[in-house]
């Protein structure tokens, strides 16, 4: 991206009255995955605008919405950064913090990925395969049983005859609910265990046995197979390091700026990759987002612009820096450019 000196207007750059002291930088914090991408647009934002470099820190898209929704004033932060979407309990927290409005903005496209060490064996996994390990009941003769697999290719013979050991996602991480969801629910419902489960769910209707039977799917052994990680990928990434013949979760950008240590795994046959998931094909893929506090708009200097700038073309467009690093454009960018621009609020989540 070519670099241009962006001016403000005497106007953008004075705090209106609501702050006693406005704080002079932005303040974000939250996903892991969304942090490297929020950190070129804040480096970028400082060297191009006369504001200073907004503060940027992790910690988890769960940790990150709580924070924002600690309430009103320059001692909260401003946005935070989310690699899954809002939950009512965080609206609702907000609300009773005194946080009435808060901008939900999508900044593109990410896939997670499964990745072992780069001169280990190839994994083509499925939802089925990853279930089949890593799932602390599975489906055996009709029945549920306790998981017993020792090596990956005691689930499937295609699959490497190595111990299992998976570094997933800690429960505070936006990812694990892609890793739930898209992947473990998934392989239940096609290994049947699901059936299963829903056919011994306690529940006053169908939405509620659902819900207990996903709940059931989504609960993983506890037998040093399955380890979650609270830290970053960095974290996952180091275990690998020690043991090469684990397997991690990771997000697709991580992935891509570290191929020199490691070996994707294919998932139903598909290279996860900005292509496949630009085209719809890469079945485990979600959107990234980070959300505003919109009482601090016109307050702390630059917030604004900021936003407007994270979601420009120049930066979050298909040629731009955060493209470049592996986010996959968001093809309805113009429309969250818009919303961004009027200031619009989210409405009822659906």
């Amino acid at each position: 991206m070519k670099a241009v000196k962006f001016t403000v207007s005497a106007l953008a750059m004075v705090a209106a009255g609501t702050f006693a002291n406005a704080r002079e930088q932005v303040q974000v914090t939250g996903s892991s995955t969304v942090l490297p991408y929020a950190t070129i647009v804040a480096e970028a934002f400082g060297e191009n605008f006369d504001f200073p470099t907004p503060v940027i820190e992790g910690g988890g898209s769960g940790a990150g919405r709580k924070k924002l929704c600690e309430g009103v004033g320059e001692n909260t932060v401003d946005i935070a950064n989310s690699s899954s979407r809002i939950a009512q309990s965080d609206i609702d927290l907000c609300k009773a913090n005194g946080v009435n409005e808060i901008m939900e903005v999508r900044i593109g496209y990410d896939g997670i990925v499964f990745a072992s060490a780069v001169d280990g064996p190839e994994f083509a996994l499925t939802p089925a395969f990853v279930y089949g390990a890593l799932a602390a009941k599975v489906a055996k003769g009709g029945a549920i049983a306790d998981n017993t697999a020792a090596n990956w290719s005691d689930v499937d013979a295609s699959l490497p005859a190595q111990p299992i050991l998976a570094f997933v996602p800690g429960t505070k991480h936006g990812t694990r609910e892609v890793f739930d969801t898209k992947v473990i629910v998934e392989g239940c419902k096609a290994t049947g265990a699901y059936d299963l489960f829903l056919a011994s769910a306690q529940g006053a209707d169908d939405k509620a046995k659902k819900s207990a039977a996903e709940k059931s799917c989504m609960e993983l052994r506890t037998d040093g197979k399955s380890v979650d990680i609270d830290g970053d990928y960095t974290e996952t990434l180091a275990r690998l390091d020690a043991d090469k013949t684990a397997i991690g979760v990771f997000g697709l950008s991580f992935y891509e700026n570290n191929t020199d240590k490691l070996r994707v795994a294919t998932m139903n046959g598909i290279v996860p990759s900005t292509q496949s998931i630009a085209k719809g094909e890469y079945p485990v893929s979600r959107p990234l987002y980070f959300y505003v506090k919109k009482a601090h708009i016109g307050v702390i200097p630059g917030l604004k612009e900021y936003i407007e700038f994270f979601v420009s073309d120049e930066m979050a467009g298909p040629d731009g820096p955060l493209a470049a690093y592996g986010l996959v454009s968001d093809p309805e960018l113009a429309a969250t450019q818009a919303a961004v621009a009027a200031e619009t609020p989210m409405g009822p989540l659906q």
